[in-house]
């Protein structure tokens, strides 16, 4: 394969910057620049030249063997003093190399794949944690970079294997006397992989409100005090706030961590009926947009009117501008925000505890796919062993599924798209 490099911190000035080589003439380069050996795992302080000979700056220089790297192929590190200047002098000393070339994004971490370091469920893990700017989405992100669906994965497919075998094995033997019935055992095996399948399965739609972020809309009248409690959570004028009623007309968002969740507060047009056409445009989007978020605050005006949107179960009522009523919640003085805050949390991390280790929608088909297999293997069996065979066919496509979800087989369609979410450096 061709040696690849690239920068593999943030573009810009900065302390330090490391410039990454991966590939069979990591280490060659590394000597073409430094003029020496590099160790491997065994940091040196090296003086990176031009072709001239002239100094372009004093490097930390790490090398890793292959089999030994993240990438599974020979790694060079230059950790450099962080200059825009420098950074282009080294990557156009690297392009000048014949056999190297730059990295596409995310093809270093395509690599560590392609040579068995990770398999897919990491690699998306791996994005994740890149991505990640609340604890909890740290947290979700880590667990499945450990390695840990992939782990789960292949315990559910030595199970089913197993089962596999053992309708394999009556196949083969169909015409001889064959006393043991292998069905109990083979149905025990699918029934408990199914039973987890199906767990792992549910909890795909709370681990995606981790990552994408979960949304709470503040509904009400108008001129109830919604943009002015934004502004308050906010900690700046994110909307217009006025005396006028209907000032909002459109959906304002601000995102935020709330005690490590991922959380979008939006602040919606006030709920009434009106002659205006353009507030009734946003009137629309505004019970719209409510529907589908994940909770929502009702500020309420006291005089006992309700607006024209369905309230849930885990919805907040509160009563807005407790600044002139004395009770309820005020974005301009901040009373009752913590409390709001606090039930907010409450609802939401209690929604957070479902998920588990399947985070993508492309997990969640792969274990109801496999799911569904099972069950047809299990009313196959129900006719007895003259179906065995149709039963040992739906076995494989639910080991199929589970290792499409970790990236063994079927994924080319969606390994592009994933790579090309990653940064040149990784």
């Amino acid at each position: 394969m061709d040696t690849i490099f690239a920068l593999a911190t943030a573009r810009g000035r900065s302390g330090v910057s490391i410039v990454r080589l991966s590939g069979p003439m990591a280490f060659e380069a590394a000597h073409q620049l430094t003029k020496r050996e590099i160790p491997v795992r065994k940091p040196v302080l090296a003086e990176v030249v031009d072709a001239a000979g002239e100094l372009v700056d004093q490097a930390l220089v790490l090398g890793f063997a292959e089999g030994g790297s993240f990438t599974g192929e020979a790694v060079i590190e230059f950790q450099l003093h962080g200059s825009p200047a420098i950074i282009a002098a080294v990557l156009g000393l690297l392009g000048d190399i014949d056999g190297l070339r730059l990295a596409e994004p995310g093809e270093f971490t395509r690599r560590a794949m392609q040579n068995g370091c990770l398999d897919l469920a990491q690699v998306e893990g791996l994005a994740d944690l890149i991505d990640a700017e609340t604890e909890a989405q740290r947290r979700q992100a880590v667990k499945v970079f450990s390695g840990a669906l992939g782990e789960k994965a292949e315990a559910w497919r030595k199970d089913l294997i197993r089962a596999a075998a053992l309708l394999e094995a009556t196949i083969d033997f169909a015409d001889e006397d064959v006393p043991v019935d292998v069905s109990p055992e083979v149905q025990d095996l699918t029934g408990g992989v199914r039973q987890e399948l199906d767990k792992t399965a549910e909890g795909v739609g709370a681990a995606e409100r981790i990552r994408d972020g979960f949304e709470i809309a503040i509904v009400g009248p108008p001129n109830i005090g919604k943009s002015t409690l934004l502004n308050m959570l906010a900690g700046r004028e994110a909307a217009i706030t006025s005396s006028v009623a209907g000032t909002t007309r459109d959906i304002i968002e601000v995102r935020m961590d709330l005690r490590g969740l991922p959380v979008t507060f939006l602040d919606t047009a006030g709920l009434r009926d009106t002659d205006d056409e353009v507030e009734g445009i946003g009137i629309s989007r505004a019970v719209a947009r409510a529907e589908t978020a994940d909770l929502r605050v009702f500020l309420l005006d006291g005089s006992g009117s309700d607006v024209a949107l369905a309230k849930q179960a885990d919805d907040i009522v509160v009563q807005g501008k407790s600044d002139q009523s004395g009770a309820g919640v005020s974005g301009l003085t901040g009373e009752g925000v913590p409390e709001l805050l606090d039930r907010a949390y409450a609802v939401l991390e209690s929604r957070a505890a479902g998920a588990g280790l399947a985070i993508r929608e492309r997990h969640r088909v792969a274990l109801v796919k496999a799911s569904v297999a099972l069950s047809a293997c299990d009313e196959e069996l129900r006719f007895g062993m003259d179906r065995a065979e149709i039963a040992a066919e739906e076995l494989r496509t639910a080991v199929r599924a589970l290792e499409s979800m970790i990236g063994r087989v079927d994924v080319e369609s969606v390994l592009d798209e994933i790579f090309a979410s990653f940064c040149l450096g990784k």
